[in-house]
Formats: structure tokens, sequence, C-alpha cells
């Protein structure tokens, strides 16, 4: 149970377990703090209070924030207590002051219009040693330097402590070069961001491909003999080539960013592996299994003294590999379905004697906006049984399987796997009241509203969001799949969305609330795409049953295209903003061309549209087949 003070509430991401009262009511909010702050803490706590309206604060002898050493307190834990005196904030270490700070930061409340702290004092420690976040940021979307760090700064203020980007070809290697986007990751920016992140108390965890989703560095020719499958997905760890390209690739990740407590080195979804060209060697080597394990030994050989992190499926297809690696690997248990429960995965590696991490997903891949129907459940059971179980910690995990997909979407899922992680159990509910205060700065109640109308789009309809956007709406097969979606309450939930954010302007994380708005404008696009071909499909009918209005039908139908073209071009630019505020330019024209192309066939259209209008009318021809005319 959370003991909240009653005479306020407290809208604090993570929520604190335990609150209580002090002598005084409020107290104002100080302008000063103890020169002992720690420098990343203080910029924080800056950043969120001179966005919300409040001055900035300064360091100083006498100071209204001071800090005071109490070994009783739990590692990264700390106690604030704030009355008349001012605020003091105890802790037993570095990272315990920190995230004192990082509570106090959102503590402040609105009082008769004025900015006041409430006099609590509130304990607090973390129920998972390690919060980590790990980035898809190879599959399209890969941050700009200023990005990834305002990322970093984030996580870190809701008391995460690790961040792992994902990497399968995006390193810019020195010595191999041609698998990297001309705008990859150097080492340079590896080593910075490192150092960064340690500024605001978050590890940097390298997470490397070196098994399987390799496809972009086999592509290269160089490489291709090194493939399971011709230019494949696989690497063959039989070829001597394949192991002196990982040796100089995690080399060099190594120099860029020296002592790291763990390396993390993929190697799921290696269903492949003895189907092509290493079929002969599993086969004389003991079998798929035995090859994984040793793949996984030699593998963990090139990043120590760093522990070996790795995902968990070929482990929970085999057990049997856990005694055949080594035995300080971190296994990263993922699983993304809503499922009952996830001990039966959690106790195999329990079992077998190994630490483990629990991987959640954001449920964000190939959707315009999270599928929050399905991760929130994902989130809340996984974690806190893992809590129970006492793993080692969260590797929460946000994707970008269509290469489409945008990051600052996804801040809703992904801070509620950390105040889990952090607090224990907390329903969905409270959690979305906390939301708007924590992570906007804004008591506007709305905020919740459109992350709950967002994040239950896709029960709406079938499958991906993305998929269904995409997808061409004149074709029978998808026109079939929506057809049982209420596409007029579908739209209505994207307006109301829209029309609420449409002024807003949120003190902080202005950018996500832009992206949300661009999500509602998508869903309204997406179900007006099928309403527009439903009524060209019956204006053009109608037309050619009733010659009479022949002429206004096809005029309407020229029109609802030219409407599908307009939107279109009207989403084109928003997207592109989007994705420029995050994202290095790379993978951004691909991604463009979607609705160029759309844009172009809904023009090629409306102009069969005119020309059989032209020959209906002055060449007396019979209309055609819609289906023949579209094609």
């Amino acid at each position: 149970m959370f003991a909240v003070l009653a005479i306020v509430a407290l809208h604090v991401i993570p929520l604190p377990p335990a609150v209580t009262s002090t002598a005084c009511r409020s107290v104002s909010v100080p302008r000063t703090v103890s020169r002992t702050i720690d420098s990343g803490a203080l910029d924080e706590l800056n950043e969120r209070w001179t966005a919300i309206g409040l001055r900035s604060v300064h360091g100083t002898a006498s100071a209204g924030v001071t800090f005071a050493h109490d070994g009783t307190i739990a590692p990264q834990g700390y106690r604030v207590r704030v009355d008349s005196s001012g605020v003091t904030i105890a802790s037993s270490d570095g990272d315990g002051a920190f995230y004192g700070v990082m509570t106090l930061a959102q503590l402040p409340v609105r009082v008769d219009g004025r900015w006041q702290l409430p006099c609590v004092e509130i304990s607090d420690a973390p129920k998972l040693r390690w919060r980590v976040l790990s980035d898809d940021v190879s599959r399209g979307p890969l941050p700009t330097m200023r990005y990834f760090k305002e990322r970093i700064r984030t996580i870190a203020a809701f008391k995460m402590n690790g961040y792992s980007p994902y990497m399968e070809h995006v390193f810019l290697s020195p010595a191999d070069p041609l698998p990297a986007p001309l705008d990859g990751i150097t080492p340079e920016q590896l080593r910075e961001l490192k150092q960064y992140a340690a500024r605001y108390h978050v590890t940097f965890i390298p997470e490397q491909q070196t098994f399987a989703h390799m496809h972009n560095t086999l592509r290269v020719e160089q490489y291709a003999k090194m493939a399971e499958f011709p230019h494949g997905f696989l690497l063959s760890p039989n070829v001597p080539e394949s192991s002196a390209y990982l040796s100089r690739l995690i080399g060099q990740e190594r120099e860029a960013l020296g002592d790291v407590p763990f390396f993390h080195i993929g190697s799921d979804e290696t269903a492949t592996l003895g189907e092509g060209q290493t079929a002969a060697y599993v086969a004389a080597n003991g079998g798929r299994s035995a090859v994984y394990a040793e793949h996984i030994t030699q593998t963990a050989q090139l990043v120590a003294p760093a522990r070996v992190m790795l995902w968990d499926d070929g482990i929970e297809s085999d057990p049997s590999i856990m005694k055949h690696i080594p035995k300080n690997a971190v296994i990263v248990n993922w699983h993304y379905g809503a499922e009952p429960s996830y001990m039966r995965y959690i106790s195999t590696i329990a079992d077998g004697g190994f630490d483990q991490m629990v991987a959640p997903g954001a449920n964000n891949w190939s959707e315009i906006f999270p599928d929050l129907n399905a991760a929130l459940p994902n989130e809340r059971r996984f974690i806190t049984e893992g809590i129970t179980a006492h793993v080692l910690g969260l590797f929460q995990t946000v994707w970008h399987d269509d290469g489409e997909t945008l990051f600052e979407s996804t801040w809703y899922p992904v801070l509620y796997s950390a105040a889990i992680a952090w607090g224990g159990d907390r329903a969905a509910e409270p959690f979305s009241r906390d939301f708007p205060s924590a992570f906007f700065g804004s008591d506007d109640a709305g905020y919740a509203r459109d992350i709950e109308l967002l994040g239950g789009m896709d029960a709406r309809m079938p499958g991906a969001s993305n998929k269904r956007f995409w997808a061409d709406p004149f074709n029978p097969y998808y026109a079939s799949l929506m057809a049982n979606v209420d596409i007029p309450a579908l739209r209505l939930a994207a307006e109301e969305v829209e029309t609420h954010l449409y002024f807003a302007r949120p003190p902080l994380h202005r950018n996500a609330a832009d992206v949300m708005l661009l999500a509602a404008r998508r869903y309204d696009a997406l179900g007006r795409r099928y309403q527009i071909a439903q009524e060209v499909r019956y204006y053009y009918d109608h037309a050619k049953t009733h010659p009479a209005d022949g002429e206004r039908d096809l005029y309407w139908c020229k029109y609802w295209l030219w409407e599908q073209r307009d939107t279109d071009e009207a989403l084109e630019p928003l997207y592109a903003q989007a994705w420029r505020y995050e994202d290095r330019e790379s993978h951004l024209a691909s991604n463009l061309e979607r609705y160029h192309l759309d844009a172009q066939t809904a023009i090629e259209r409306a102009d069969a549209i005119d020309r059989v209008t032209y020959e209906l009318y002055e060449k007396k021809k019979p209309l055609p087949d819609l289906e023949t005319l579209i094609q």
C-alpha cells in the first residue's frame, strides 16, 4: 500500500511507497542548493524547474536544499524531508542523493497561483537494482547526438540507470565502415555518450548483435562468405572470417568505451543455424545447441572483463545450453505478449543458476502509437514477477521493426515500466493520473485522456496500425480486414485527441505532445482512407447505373482522391519534422517516399476518373469497372 499524504496528491513518477506529513503545510520552493549537489542532478533540477516557470537554483554554502549521509539507507535509496527549515536529502551513496533530487524536482505544486513544496517526508529505494532502457537504433531511427542525450537525461529523471543502444550495423567501425550508414555512430560518439550518461548516473551498456540480425553486414560482398545463406541474416560461426570480424568490431567498441559492467551480444532468433553452409559443421559438433553455446562462450571472451549479456530465446528452447556458457552471463528474458504469468520463463533461467533481467516491450513496433492494451499488462506482470523472483533488473525494450516508428511516442510505456521496476506493482489507472504532471509538467488531465485513446487504437482494428495505414484501401483484401471496424468511432476518438492537442503547449516534452498529435492525425487519416475507398466505389457504381447523375458522381470521386493526395502531402512535412527532432537523416527519405508514392497513386487515380468522365460525356463511352481503372 502507498501511504500518500492526504493534504496534497503527489503526482510523482516513480511514486514513493512511503510518504508522511511533516509539521508545516507547504513551503516556498528553494532558490539555492548546497554546493555539494551532484552536477547532473543540478542540470536535471534546473531543466525541469525553469521549464515550468521557476527560477533556476544555484549552489551556495547556506542553502535551502542540503544533503546528509546516512549509512542505514539502502544503496540508491534516499530520504527527502521538506519542512519549514527547508529541504534535506539523505542517502548512503551518490546515486541515492541524485534520485532524491529527481523526486524533489517533481514535488512543486501550485497553491493559490504560487509554486510551493508540500511538507512531506519521503523514504524510497528501488525494488530492482538495474533499470535499463534497450533502445533499437538499427532499424531506421538513429538518434542525433542531441537526442541521444535528451533520451539519457529523461530516463535518468525517472530513475532508470542503464542505457543500451541496440546496434546491428550502425557502429561506424574504422576497420569495417561499409555496413554502417554514412551518419553512423562513430567511436568518438560512443565514448561521448558513455561519459555523458555517467554524469546522470546512467550506465552505458553496449548492445551489439553478433549472430543473427546481421543482414546489413552480410549484404556487403566482402562479408558475404560469412553468411549462413547468401547475403543472409545469420553469421556462420564456423567461418574464420566471422570470428575475425567480430574480434575487430567488438575490440573497437571496447576501446571506445573502456570499462563497462555488461556487454550485450544479442544472439537471438538463430533458427536457421545449421540449415545453410554450417549444416555439416553443426552435425559434426554436437548439434545446434552445442554450436550456439560455443559462439556465446567465444564471444564472451571478446567482451571480457564485462559480463556478457544475451537474449534468452535459444535457452528457452533448450535449457541445456546453460551448462556450457559462462556462469557470469546475464540472460535477458524477453517476452512481449500479455501472458497470465511469466514465471515459467523466469524459473527456467533461475533454475540454471544465472542472473537475468526481465525484458518486456513497449509494443510500439509497426504501430502509429504503442499498443498500450498489450504493453502495460506485459510490463506490469513481467516486472512484478521479476521483483518477486529477485531478478537482477529490468531491460525495457523499444523496437522499430518497420523503420518508421518514432521513439517520442514510447515514453508512456517506457516510464510505466521504470515506475514498476523502481517502486513495485502499480496499476495503470493511477499512473495515468500522475503522468501529465510528472512528464509534461502540466495539471491538464486531457493528456491522460489522449494517451488512453491513442493507446487503445490498436484494439479498434485488425493488425498493426502502420500496416493498415499504408495498405491500399481499394484492395478487396485490405478492405475486408477493415469491414467490421467502426471507422466513425475510430476517427471521432482520434479527432478528440487532435482537438485537445492542437493548442497544447506543455512546459516539458513538448515534442512528445506534438508526436501524439501527429499520431492522432494519422489515425484520423487512416480511417478516412477506407471511407474514401468505400465512397468512391459507391459514387462510381452510382454513375454507371444512373448516367443522369454520372458527371456529378465522377467529380466527387475525383475530389475524394484529391483529398487523399492533400492528406498525404500535409502529413509528410509533419512526419519529417518529428523525425528530425530525434533522428539522423539517413533513413528519413525512405519513410517520406511512402507519402509521396501514396499521393502519386491518388493523383493517378483521380486523373483516370477525370479521363473516363470526359470519355463518358464527350465520346459516349461506357464506364469501365473501377478495379480496371485504378490498377
